[in-house]
């Protein structure tokens, strides 16, 4: 096997290995569109983080951190429904990016590399940053898993248990939303939440546990990856496109299996 496919393949194994796990929060919570929420606002990042003479990936981590943040504290308010803050801050933050990429005539940027992800050109130190990212997420994950699985099945009751709901939904969102950074390159901007929805999805019928929907979630993803990376070896396919494909391709047959999650 050529050498960028087994650094590809890495750096995809890295993001299943985060995805599966946090992707199941996603889907429980209905929180696919803040996912693509915090991938609309990726652009604005790559801007900022060209901007400032930085990577293009520090600038997406900074300006995702930064929508998370923002979006737990305003959720508090109240006074208006989240679809429309998440409405908001994506169209803007896009609006926004565009704007001053427009303005920065000297500078080239790959945005069809940003929008469908260019996972054949990582190298081992992007695989390796994956890979790190993913060890960071999945630790924070398991420290606080029994607080995020008591509050999604009911706030009120993980309250009533000890857990301290707030912080709970903050490092939910943050957890996310690095997430979401880590996975542009790998599957690029506008694919980015399908890596989260899509095998947590397929695992979630098959599952009678939430920690065998996390565990079916990964190899879920894994299996995307692989497949969908040799597709597009062998058919001369889009890496990351093919690899949301293959993710649906595996959901449609979990959907025919006769089994039943509890």
């Amino acid at each position: 096997m050529d050498e960028f496919l087994l650094r590809a393949l890495a750096a995809g194994l890295g993001l299943a290995a985060v995805a599966g796990p946090l992707g199941c929060f996603v889907v429980w919570r209905r929180m696919a569109y803040f996912g693509d929420a915090l991938a609309h606002t990726a652009l604005l990042g790559i801007v900022v983080g060209l901007l400032l003479g930085t990577s293009p990936l520090a600038g997406v981590v900074a300006v995702c951190v930064a929508v998370a943040l923002i979006l737990a504290g305003m959720r508090r308010d109240g006074r208006l429904a989240s679809d429309s803050l998440l409405g908001i801050m994506a169209h803007g933050a896009l609006a926004l990016g565009l704007v001053l990429l427009s303005a920065m005539e000297r500078v080239r940027v790959d945005l069809m590399g940003w929008l469908f992800g260019d996972i054949l050109a990582v190298s081992w130190e992007d695989a390796a940053l994956v890979w790190g990212g993913a060890v960071l997420v999945l630790g924070l994950l398991a420290a606080h898993w029994r607080c995020l699985v008591a509050m999604t099945v009911d706030e009120d009751l993980a309250r009533v248990e000890g857990h301290d709901v707030g912080r709970g939904r903050l490092v939910l969102m943050l957890l996310v939303a690095l997430s979401v950074a880590a996975a542009m390159k790998v599957v690029g901007v506008m694919l980015v939440t399908a890596m989260l929805v899509i095998p947590a999805a397929g695992a979630r019928r098959l599952a009678r546990t939430p920690e065998q929907m996390a565990g079916g979630a990964v190899l879920a993803g894994a299996l995307a990856v692989s497949l969908g990376l040799g597709g597009s070896w062998h058919y001369d396919t889009p890496s990351g496109p093919s690899i949301v494909v293959a993710a649906v391709g595996l959901f449609i047959a979990s959907r025919l299996m006769p089994f039943r999650s509890a």
